[in-house]
This record gives structure tokens, sequence and C-alpha cells, in this order.
């Protein structure tokens, strides 16, 4: 969740969100306007992003009104002010106006620290808005979540909707919010599983399966929830490889019993079996073809293309049709 400084006051002067979680931001951003509008209902609210602020703009939005009238100004991407913005935001810091609050928004880093340290040194509220980018952080988001809402989920439950969402925090704010609003009493793992079952299945490795298996409608299904819920398209790429190769390897390897080829190949037996069910219909064209397709899906989601979606659908649609050689001539 956004962590807040000790002067948490929505109405101070000027409050600082800097981090680059879009989620958080927005709701700095609302948590202000509506401590304004709960304070006097016909606030002036002006959001603005840095092209709409020249030189001088900020002097006439925060300039005395003739009816003591209060007034929310937000500046989004306030790293990408100008320099003559950025003077005037900083006089501006040093005589803030009653009735007035100033909202900045900053990605934070290097660019515009100057901005980002002449507000922490005038006083601003701070509200840091990080990317979530490790599970046991969006896990707590999540138990955040439901504690707003006034609602109980076990511990399972709420692992198991990050685990089904992916890294979203929007996706996984909403589906809080799809859950209190349907379900009464203590949300567990089950209710979860019956609401996003769809979505935890859809791995990377699910991906592979259903192109290898030459069903491409299911793969390209598969592959946009993957997407959706925040796995990596290398990842998914690496999955398409390894199920193309193992097709390859015991399509070229001697007969024999499952724990035989497994010492061959490297495989678990169990694989084997699996491997052996999904290699009907391949033929050795279609095993290179496929291969081609995954080398040029990596290289477009590691940089070499402008769309590496595009890129992992063109290679499930590939391999899967592949998978359908044997019999179309």
């Amino acid at each position: 969740m956004a962590r807040k400084n000790a002067s948490d006051d929505p109405l101070a002067p000027v409050t600082l969100a800097v981090g680059p979680e879009e989620l958080l931001l927005d709701r700095a951003v609302r948590e202000v306007v509506a401590a304004a509008k709960a304070a006097d209902a016909d606030t002036d609210v002006r959001d603005l992003t840095p092209d709409q602020l020249q030189p001088g703009t900020l002097a006439e939005l925060v300039s005395p009104s003739l009816f003591a009238e209060r007034k929310v100004v937000v500046v989004r991407d306030a790293q990408d002010l100008s320099a003559d913005t950025v003077k005037d935001v900083k006089a501006y810091l040093s005589s803030p106006a009653e009735e007035i609050t100033l909202v900045l928004l900053h990605a934070g880093g290097a660019k515009g620290k100057g901005l980002l340290d002449a507000a922490r040194k005038a006083g601003a509220r701070e509200v840091a808005c990080p990317k979530m980018t490790k599970p046991a952080d969006r896990l707590a988001f999540v138990r955040g979540e439901f504690r707003t809402a006034g609602r109980s989920a076990t511990p399972e439950a709420c692992q198991a909707l990050v685990d089904a969402i992916g890294s979203d925090l929007r996706e996984l704010a909403s589906a809080v919010t799809q859950l209190v609003a349907d379900v009464e009493g203590t949300i567990d793992e089950a209710i979860v599983g019956r609401y996003y079952t769809g979505r935890a299945e859809a791995s990377s490795f699910t991906v592979a399966d259903r192109a290898v298996e030459g069903r491409t409608a299911e793969a390209l299904e598969a592959l946009r929830w993957s997407l959706s819920t925040g796995v990596a398209p290398v990842l998914i790429t690496s999955a398409l490889a390894q199920g193309v190769r193992a097709i390859g390897k015991l399509s070229s390897a001697r007969g024999g019993r499952p724990a035989d080829l497994a010492r061959e190949l490297g495989m678990p037996p169990w694989k084997i079996d699996r491997v052996r069910q999904q290699m009907r219909g391949w033929t050795p064209d279609g095993v290179a073809v496929a291969l081609r397709a995954v080398a040029e899906a990596d290289a477009g989601v590691k940089g070499g293309g402008d769309d590496p979606e595009y890129a992992l659908e063109k290679a499930v649609v590939t391999i899967a049709r592949a998978a359908r050689s044997r019999g179309r001539g």
C-alpha cells in the first residue's frame, strides 16, 4: 500500500506522491480531492500535465480568489516539468497559499530530483507509491484491500488471488472489490478458486502444451491470460522452446520404455508419456519450422521487435500449425 509520512493530513498545503505505481498515485490524488470536497463541496480541482504548465501558469492557478474558494492543483509527471516551471513551483513551495492544496506526482529517480528535494525540504506531506515487484508486497497490498473494505479473507485466499491475478495492482484491487461485493462472510481459497481458476491455470507451460498439441484457439487464450496476469514474455518463449525441443528429441530417439528414454533424454518418465501424446501430427520439417518461430519470438520479446505480444501470438500460431503438419501433404 502507499506509505505516508507522519504529517498525514490530506489538506496539507503540499502533497508529494512519489513512485511509478499509477494506481497508488491516483489514490493519493483522490484522497486529497475527497478531503477538500468534504471541507468545501465547491472545491475547484485542476488536474494538469507538464505540457499544460507554462511559465507563469502556476502563479495564476494559485492566486487568491475573491471568494476565498478552496482549490486543489494536481501536477502529474512533475519530473518532466520545464526548468522555468520548476522555478515557479520551487518559489511557490516557500510560501504556499491558504485554501490551496498542491499535489505533485513524481516518478522518483534521478530525473527532476531537484524539485523532489525542494518539496521535501519545504515539509511536503509525502505519499510513497512504489512499484510492487515482490510477491510479498503484492500479498500485503491484497490484505490491506480486504482490511480497508472491512472484510475478512484467509491468508490462503489472499495468496491464491495474487497467484491468479499477477502483478497488476488495478486488477488485484478490482478482484478484491468484486469478491467483497459478491460474497458474504469470510473469503477463503475455495471462493477465490471459483472466481479466478482460469487465471491461475494459465501458466507459460499451459501455453506451450496447447501450442504443441495443435490447439490454436486454446493456446492463444492461455497466452492472453498469462500476459494479463503478469507472466513475463521471456518465460513463455522459454516454455515454448522446451515444448518444441522435447518433441524433437523424442521423435528422433530410439524406441524404448519411458524410464530408459527418460535417462537418455534427461526428462522425467511422466513427461515422456505426455510428449508421446503431443508429438502426434509432428514431422521433422514441422519441428524445424517451430524452432525458427520460437527463435524469432525470443528475439522479439528481448528487444528485437516493437510488439512482444504479437511476436508471441505469431509463434503460437506457427507452432500449432506445425503440430498438425503430418497428413497435410
